[in-house]
């Protein structure tokens, strides 16, 4: 009996090993490579990638050029040469939420098995199709959906591999694999405010569509990103007087549709919009100085005092019209009446955060000096 026992655990051997590796089944990672995930976003647009990072262990120096062959590796299980599975184990996934531009070249939204074929001097990147293959295995080219090339650049020491997001700007990314000391980064763009806008025009097809407040953030959006003005524009309107009697006419609205109006260079109807919006009996002291103060920041320093001038007929003593009088004084030249005007916004100072900047105005207007604004 013993040698057909020793027979039988001859077989069995090799098959322990390989059921510790099948994908089908819910067993630890086979040796050792931890699965890890890694998210970012590009404005609206999801950007995932899935991988089993293996460690250097023993074989630094070893892994490009030997354990990651440059080229094509020789061997597959079709017999074919296969590119590399860009990790471990079952597919390396990149996974998009929306329509992206990888290194100059457009890539439609879902899931994709990365592939790499790693060159000393240059690396071609693979998104194929196909996201649910063991490795690079069976891997076949008219699967691909985009292919791309990159170059490799010294990096600083990783035993295990690793995937991050060293740039993360609003409308782009660059997604690096990260393993020895070697990185490989791939650029992302997105059109994130176009994203935005799309999202925006469903939104407002729905019950956001029935509240005011809703066309002026859009609208907001528009001016801010500079995206889309004339549908901004349309937005506005509709916040102010839109259909089914939704739109409130007040300071915030007037003052989003003069915003657009100024981005489309239409400046005379800029003046008229604010004119009424600064005469609107719900307007408040704070809302009429922060235009003032927008204005000194665009440099019209005539208009900004005629504002806070404004502001001191409609509501006298309220804070902050002394502070607004005296950065329009400031501003135009007049230190003397801007000092006799910080003062008596310093008495009135709400908080210490207020107080002790008027502090620090009064002394640099006591001293003959105009403040900084």
């Amino acid at each position: 009996m013993r040698p057909l026992l020793q027979l039988s655990l001859l077989f069995l051997a090799p098959l322990a090993g390989l059921y510790a590796q099948f994908p089908g089944l819910d067993l630890p990672p086979s040796g050792n490579n931890q699965k890890a995930s890694v998210t970012q976003f590009i404005g609206p647009v999801k950007v995932t990638i899935d991988y089993s990072s293996p460690a250097v262990k023993d074989r630094k120096g070893k892994i490009w050029g030997t354990l990651v062959p440059y080229g094509m590796a020789p061997l597959g299980i079709t017999r074919t040469p296969d590119p590399w599975r860009a990790g471990a184990n079952e597919n390396t996934v990149f996974s998009i939420s929306d329509s992206v531009v990888v290194e100059g070249k457009p890539l439609a939204a879902g899931a994709y098995g990365l592939h790499m074929i790693p060159g000393e001097q240059e690396w071609t990147i693979i998104f194929s199709k196909n996201s649910n293959q063991w490795g690079s295995f069976f891997y076949d080219e008219k699967d691909d959906a985009l292919r791309v090339t990159v170059k490799p650049h010294k990096h600083e020491f990783r035993e295990y591999l690793t995937y991050e997001f060293p740039v993360r700007r609003p409308s782009e990314t660059t997604l690096e694999l990260q393993w020895e000391e070697l990185a490989v980064p791939i650029s992302i763009q997105a059109d994130a405010n176009g994203i935005y806008l799309t999202r925006l025009k469903r939104e407002l097809t729905g019950l956001n569509g029935f509240d005011y407040r809703a066309y002026d953030a859009a609208a907001q959006f528009c001016a801010q990103t500079n995206s889309d003005l004339d549908q901004g524009l349309l937005w506005a309107d509709y916040a102010i007087g839109g259909p089914g009697g939704i739109g409130q006419t007040n300071f915030d609205t007037l003052s989003t549709k003069a915003l657009i109006l100024g981005k489309l260079g239409r400046n005379d109807e800029v003046k008229t919009v604010m004119d009424t919006a600064l005469h609107l009996p719900g307007t408040t002291p704070l809302q009429i100085h922060q235009y003032g103060r927008q204005l000194i920041s665009a440099h019209k320093n005539a208009e900004a005092m005629a504002v806070f001038e404004l502001n001191a007929q409609r509501n006298g003593e309220a804070w902050p019209v002394h502070v607004g009088l005296m950065r329009g004084y400031s501003a135009t030249g007049d230190v003397g009446k801007a000092l006799e005007h910080a003062k008596k916004a310093l008495a009135q100072a709400p908080d210490d955060l207020n107080r002790n900047s008027l502090e620090g105005m009064v002394k640099t207007l006591s001293e003959g000096k105009p403040i900084a604004q």
